[in-house]
């Protein structure tokens, strides 16, 4: 069973940026479509992008459409989701998800069946 790891969270100031990773030591996530969420204080989890377990297409919130970048790479097994222009507004735990092949809808959680701890971004100045 896969156990994602996410790292890369921190406190950044506004208009900064960031990389998450998601890796995971013992399955090749090139097999699984991966997605990034986020979950704020008392708001619901919201997709904010993904990438196809072939790695052609990717997807991104309109929210983040933009500032925000998914990657693989393969000999890592690591994807990436690099974060520019922070905004106070994507303080958030972000988690990365993983479907083994491929998914309709990418930004859906339920679409996803493995899922990591989490990691803390917060935008302050």
């Amino acid at each position: 069973q896969l156990q994602l790891v996410e790292s890369g969270g921190g406190l950044v100031q506004p208009g900064g940026s960031l990389r998450l990773s998601c890796t995971d030591s013992g399955f090749t996530l090139d097999y699984y479509t991966i997605g990034w969420f986020r979950q704020a204080p008392g708001k619901e989890r919201e997709g904010v992008s993904c990438i196809s377990n072939a790695g052609g297409r990717t997807d991104y919130a309109d929210s983040v459409e933009g500032r925000f970048t998914i990657s693989r790479d393969i000999p890592k097994n690591t994807v990436y989701l690099q974060i520019n222009s922070l905004e106070p507004e994507d303080t958030a735990v972000y988690y990365c998800a993983a479907t083994l092949g491929t998914s309709s809808y990418c930004l859906a959680s339920h679409e996803y069946h493995f899922w990591g701890q989490g990691t803390q971004v917060t935008v302050s100045s």
